[in-house]
């Protein structure tokens, strides 16, 4: 199926959105250590509150969605990304850049579920391309802005902060001459609706278990920006050798679509057998890397990796979808995007406790674990969601 512009256009506004964020968010350490002069402690914890940011912004906007549409959503969001990245440009001295840096979490945190919940609303046949789509222009997006924001770093952190307004004055044009889309007029809006109901019980049930799952998964998924990337340091793997681990998942993302695609059709399309097999993967990945003294063994790691997130992570959207009922579709993807960014937040936490009270070798052995609770979490899911929708 060739999808319709109107999802071309989100697909366009997704990446430019992500790149903006992307030039800031891998220097946001160095910048507040080795430019305000700030602990890694203090620094830790801007990014922790900063993640926290993004959660009530995935919450805020997934329920806006419902109640304004994704245009005026999506605006909101736009408008608290704009003032925050445009005073940052002024105001980038202590504490205002962790103000700015918290705002910004806030507002990309309203748009991205928008974005998905509208790709879905306005292409609702398109299932799994349509967010898979979402899920490459988010990837393109990270590519592009972590690849050139360190050049540009090098080069003064006031480009950083003007390469970070501009594509954000981009999006904004591109959301508000392209997303004001008539789906709009067409979500329901069910205010006496309840998740706690006794009609929709299984349905609750079956989005818990969905988010559970789903943090999990980026528990041990972040593992590989945190404590495997100290551990890489320490067996003397050189930066750049680390940097190309990411390169190396950016473009597998990008033009390995047709390695999965056999498998898909192999299951038949079936959204929960695909989480098995991406989980499945995932604890490969982990079980490989564990052994890894040398270069060439990460790498091998980080292809797996890369081959499981490419099942598991558009997954989630597509199913959060599905299970939404008329009306609750940007409630939903808020959930979801919630879950993901409180994986993402407690992930580096986690794995640095066990890696700072035992090693290494109990981190993957750890991370095994969390992966295969996730997968009975999905086998659970997977019941509840047989009475709920069909694959």
């Amino acid at each position: 199926m060739n999808m319709p512009k109107s999802v071309w256009w989100l697909v366009i506004g997704m990446a430019l959105n992500i790149t903006g964020s992307s030039f800031l968010w891998p220097l946001n350490t160095i910048y507040m250590n080795e430019e305000l002069h700030k602990s890694l402690t203090v620094a830790g914890l801007v990014l922790m509150i900063n993640s926290f940011g993004m959660v009530v912004g995935n919450l805020l906007g997934g329920n806006l969605f419902d109640k304004l549409g994704g245009y005026r959503t999506i605006l909101i969001g736009t408008v608290i990304c704009l003032t925050s990245t445009t005073l940052l440009n002024f105001f980038h001295g202590w504490p205002w850049y962790a103000v700015w840096l918290v705002a910004l979490g806030f507002g990309g945190g309203m748009i991205v579920p928008a974005i998905y919940a509208l790709a879905g609303a306005v292409w609702p046949q398109g299932g799994r391309q349509t967010f898979n789509a979402i899920y490459l222009a988010q990837n393109l997006g990270v590519a592009i802005g972590a690849a050139t924001g360190g050049f540009v770093a090098e080069l003064s952190f006031n480009y950083i902060f003007i390469a970070n307004l501009v594509m954000y004055v981009a999006f904004a044009i591109v959301a508000i001459t392209q997303f004001n889309l008539s789906i709009d007029f067409k979500v329901k809006h069910q205010d006496a609706f309840s998740l706690f109901s006794k009609e929709n019980r299984t349905r609750f049930i079956a989005l818990v278990l969905l988010c559970v799952m789903f943090s999990i998964c980026w528990i041990a998924y972040i593992q590989w920006e945190s404590t495997i990337a100290s551990f890489t340091q320490e067996i003397d793997i050189s930066m750049s050798q680390y940097s190309l681990l990411w390169v190396v998942n950016g473009i597998m993302i990008l033009i390995a679509q047709p390695i999965i695609t056999p498998v898909v059709r192999l299951l038949k399309g079936n959204l929960k057998y695909q989480m098995f097999v991406g989980i499945g993967v995932f604890i490969l990945s982990f079980f490989i890397t564990s052994f890894a003294e040398q270069f060439s063994v990460f790498l091998v790691g980080m292809i797996i990796l890369t081959i499981g997130e490419m099942f598991v992570w558009p997954a989630v959207p597509t199913i959060a979808n599905h299970l939404a009922p008329e009306g609750k579709q940007g409630a939903f993807q808020g959930y979801v995007n919630s879950a993901s960014t409180v994986g993402k937040a407690f992930g580096p936490l986690i794995g640095g406790v066990v890696v700072d009270v035992f090693n290494m070798s109990t981190m993957f052995l750890s991370m095994i674990g969390l992966l295969v609770i996730a997968l009975f979490f999905l086998f659970i899911f997977d019941r509840k969601l047989d009475s709920q929708i069909k694959s």
